[in-house]
């Protein structure tokens, strides 16, 4: 396994796998050249995640996905592990908002991170068109927060 820092010139080389996480490309372009994109290789990719910087203490992970047929298998879990290492001492917290899913919610739970606030009606403000995931429409953010 090998997990690489991607330089801005190859990031939209990974545009397939980060839609996964995000489906609007403007949303992910807005964050994809301000931030680290970062991808994981186990015979051949299988998980990208992207962080920015948010203030001079805090770093936001705005993107980690893993193709689906590779769920379960702990790639993104690893992805996760390292991030945390390659910006402890930059950083005092790492946060993330996704949707209210509950296994999307355990994923980052499960990895150290705690509910921290909703940014009420995100998705359906910014986005053009309603937002699913295991078919329930997305409405709110939920932020959950780590310390580094």
């Amino acid at each position: 396994m090998k997990i690489a820092k991607i330089e801005d010139n190859d990031k939209t080389n990974f545009m397939e796998l980060l839609l996964l996480a995000d489906e609007d490309i403007k949303m992910i372009e807005k964050y994809l050249y301000r931030g680290d994109l970062f991808a994981l290789y186990d015979d051949g990719l299988k998980s990208v995640c992207v962080v920015t910087q948010e203030s001079n203490d805090s770093c936001e992970l705005k993107n980690i996905a893993t193709y689906e047929h590779w769920h379960g298998n702990g790639y993104g879990s690893k992805l996760l592990a390292y991030i945390f290492s390659y910006y402890r001492g930059r950083y005092a917290t790492m946060s993330v908002g996704t949707g209210d899913v509950p296994w999307i919610l355990r994923f980052y739970q499960k990895n150290g991170f705690r509910i921290s606030h909703r940014l009420p009606n995100f998705f359906t403000d910014n986005y053009d068109h309603p937002m699913y995931e295991d078919g329930v429409q997305l409405v709110d953010m939920v932020y959950l927060s780590k310390s580094l």
